[in-house]
Order: C-alpha cells, then sequence, then structure tokens
C-alpha cells in the first residue's frame, strides 16, 4: 500500500508541477482555461491526499508494506 501512495501522490504532484509550469511559459492563456485549472488543482488536491495518507500509514503501530 505504501508503494502504491508513493507512486500516485508523486505522479499527481508532477502533473500539477508541469500544469504550473505550462501555465506559465505559455502566458496567460492556459491560465484563464477554466478546465486546464480545474485539472491543476485536482491533481494537485489527490497529491497532498497521497501524501496525507502515507504519513497516516506510517504513522500507524503496526504498518508494514503488504
Amino acid at each position: 500500500m505504501k508503494a502504491y501512495l508513493t507512486v500516485t501522490a508523486v505522479l499527481f504532484g508532477l502533473l500539477a508541477i508541469l500544469h504550473l509550469w505550462r501555465a506559465i511559459a505559455e502566458s496567460s492563456h492556459l491560465a484563464s482555461d477554466p478546465w486546464f485549472l480545474i485539472i491543476t488543482v485536482i491533481a494537485a488536491l489527490f497529491s497532498v491526499w497521497g501524501f496525507r495518507l502515507l504519513a497516516v500509514e506510517r504513522r500507524r503501530p503496526g504498518a508494514r508494506d503488504a
């Protein structure tokens, strides 16, 4: 479970970072596109959620990677 959470959290984080980088590089056109913004925010939220679940999993007593 830890490996899955780590991989998905990192992938969603990379997606959000790349979206922000693309929005900055391609001026304000993408920043005004609502779907682009929604996907970026959702990817960032999924990444944060995944890292939070991973932190909770690590703190849980007796937790193991299965």
